[in-house]
């Protein structure tokens, strides 16, 4: 069946396609994804203004129409820090339904952190024993260990690189002092969620998830991604400081030029060396392997188990209406 996965994240509002059946890897099909960083429409009192809402939804209904068009057959939505931490949070995602018919659900940090990690178990297997992953996004920064398919802990803390970047690295490039109370922060905020982390034991593996984590093992020298999902990819430390101090000194523009950074991450790479080299020092790491899975492929293998487990479920309104729509007639 051809499953759709709608995520409306902090940088990026993206809809992934997949041909996907129970038991089988779930391949990617088609995608459809625009650059809405729903933060730059935050008023003064921390609500979405009108102008982001009307963004969102305009998407919203064009990932409606691309998935019917392409015969989607059900469609998970969801969204994380960027609606989650606005004041006016529960009235978007209530006039968002009310237009689109499409319901987000608001994953928690916790959610969000538990279910990259089973995505993140499922590509590694349980050959991997116990797993620690690191996940950065635009909002949040995702912590996770376990032996299981969910995580024995999953902490979510507010360092995501578009954050951190808006927050405290607001010059282009950035000042010798900003970059070192950036630095404090992060160690800061780190302390007291890695020392529960840690307080489990040793995993036998440290893996990193999301764009930002690809897009610095890129930098330092792993494969593009033009080799495929199977090519083992690993960041190291010891580059990763290297390139922090290499990529404080450029411009964003300047980082345009750097393998595997595209336009809408120039900026913030930054901030997510910053998060990713404080997180694995205060670990005691000095390497991880990167997967290629993240949030979305976790919520699609839940669902595919759910039909499996439960039998075949009740499409909501949405796809009720993609299924009997003209596109797909």
């Amino acid at each position: 069946m051809r499953l759709g996965v709608l995520d409306i994240g902090s940088n990026t509002v993206h809809l992934l396609l997949v041909d996907a059946r129970p038991g089988a890897n779930p391949v990617p099909y088609a995608s459809h994804k625009r650059a809405l960083s729903l933060v730059k429409y935050l008023d003064d009192a921390g609500n979405i203004n009108d102008e982001g809402q009307h963004e969102l939804i305009e998407f919203i209904l064009e990932a409606w129409e691309f998935a019917a068009k392409h015969k989607a057959k059900d469609l998970l939505a969801f969204c994380t820090s960027a609606i989650r931490e606005s004041t006016n949070g529960a009235a978007v995602l209530d006039r968002v339904q009310h237009e689109t018919t499409v319901r987000l659900t608001e994953l928690t940090g916790e959610e969000e952190s538990a279910m990259t990690f089973f995505a993140v178990r499922r590509w590694h297997g349980w050959g991997a024993g116990t797993i620690l992953n690191l996940d950065i996004g635009g909002g949040s920064f995702e912590i996770s260990q376990g032996a299981n398919e969910l995580p024995d802990l999953a902490h979510s803390v507010p360092l995501g690189a578009g954050r951190l970047t808006r927050e405290w690295l607001d010059e282009d490039p950035p000042t010798a002092k900003s970059i070192k109370a950036l630095r404090k922060h992060i160690k800061a905020t780190l302390k007291g969620p890695i020392a529960e982390t840690k307080a489990l034991g040793a995993p036998n593996i440290v893996t990193g998830s999301s764009k930002t984590f690809r897009a610095l093992a890129r930098i330092t020298g792993a494969a593009p991604s033009s080799m495929g999902p199977y090519v083992r990819r690993e960041l190291h430390l010891s580059d990763l400081g290297l390139w922090s101090q290499r990529l404080s000194a450029m411009s964003s523009a300047d980082r345009l030029h750097l393998p595997g950074v595209s336009a809408a991450r120039a900026k913030q790479v930054l901030a997510g060396a910053m998060v990713a080299q404080g997180a694995l020092e205060q670990f005691n790491v000095t390497s991880m392997q990167i997967s290629p899975w993240a949030l979305r492929e976790g919520l699609i293998l839940r669902r595919l188990d759910q039909l499996v487990f439960d039998g075949p479920l009740d499409p909501p309104a949405h796809v009720a209406r993609l299924k009997n729509s003209e596109e797909l007639r």
